[in-house]
């Protein structure tokens, strides 16, 4: 069953000059089509400026479609009527923990959703704990989330959406204030998150390495999706990546001029020990 479905996704904002009048419209999605299946990864990925986070803003709700629609579990993200069960459908991390964290305590935060869904008590504890192993940090439940580092907060704000029970998590960029070992702190969890729960995860992002287990992969370039494939499809057309200004991964690129070279490598290596093998059956 799809999880998210696009047709002919459009939308556009008003464009305003210095003194704020109205001058034309700019569409940031132009046409979009895309379709997410339950309990698969997929990613976005993007230049600044591509639609990308615009377009997850539309998952939840939080934008709705000038033209065309979007579906989230079957329900018509226009229809407000389906704005509730929309957001309890998909939960959204967004780039700053700092945002999305508002109690004085970790596990009170993490609690706030459920509570607002009008959860049981009994049955909110159970989850904060629960939410709160899955990301590993339940050690933390008594902390306060501003002596947090960067990685844990962002680890606290999963583990918030995970109470909450949604069918699909909307990561928009979640790592990019963070540190390489933040960074890999928070893709950990949301691996073994899709493996306990078999949530559908989006991830966006612009960090290449963080997207080579995905199912599949979408590039967008000024509001269009002009690449789409799984991560060794995408990532044997180093060219066109770097045509849409998106860094590769550099044992992608080592690999790539290796071939260009007249070396027998195939396309689309994603990872060291992929390069050493294939290496390794050179004759």
């Amino acid at each position: 069953m799809d999880m998210i479905q696009t047709d002919k996704l459009v939308f556009e904002y008003d464009k305003r000059d210095e003194d704020g009048n109205i001058i034309g419209k700019s569409r940031a999605i132009d046409e979009v089509d895309i379709d997410v299946k339950e309990g698969q990864f997929i990613a976005i990925l993007g230049h600044n400026g591509s639609g990308k986070s615009t377009f997850a803003k539309h998952i939840n709700a939080l934008l709705v479609p000038t033209d065309g629609t979007m579906w989230v579990d079957g329900r018509d993200t226009k229809d407000p009527n389906e704005l509730w069960n929309v957001r309890q459908s998909a939960g959204m991390v967004f780039q700053n923990p700092d945002n999305q964290i508002i109690g004085t305590v970790v596990e009170e935060d993490v609690g706030f959703g459920p509570e607002n869904l009008g959860v049981p008590t009994d049955e909110i504890w159970k989850r904060v704990e629960d939410s709160l192993k899955s990301v590993g940090m339940i050690s933390y439940r008594h902390h306060s989330p501003n002596k947090l580092s960067g990685g844990q907060k962002q680890r606290v704000a999963i583990a918030g959406v995970i109470a909450m029970e949604p069918k699909c998590i909307v990561l928009d960029e979640p790592t990019a204030m963070l540190d390489p070992m933040g960074r890999k702190e928070v893709l950990k969890t949301v691996q073994k998150l899709r493996e306990q729960k078999k949530v559908t995860v989006i991830l966006i992002t612009h960090y290449m390495e963080e997207v080579v287990d995905a199912d599949k992969i979408y590039v967008m370039d000024h509001g269009h999706v002009v690449m789409e494939g799984t991560p060794k499809e995408i990532f044997s057309q180093v060219d066109t990546l770097k045509h849409y200004r998106l860094d590769v991964p550099q044992v992608t690129i080592l690999a790539d001029e290796l071939k260009k070279r007249g070396l027998d490598i195939p396309d689309g290596i994603l990872t060291k020990e992929e390069l050493v093998e294939a290496l390794c059956q050179l004759k």
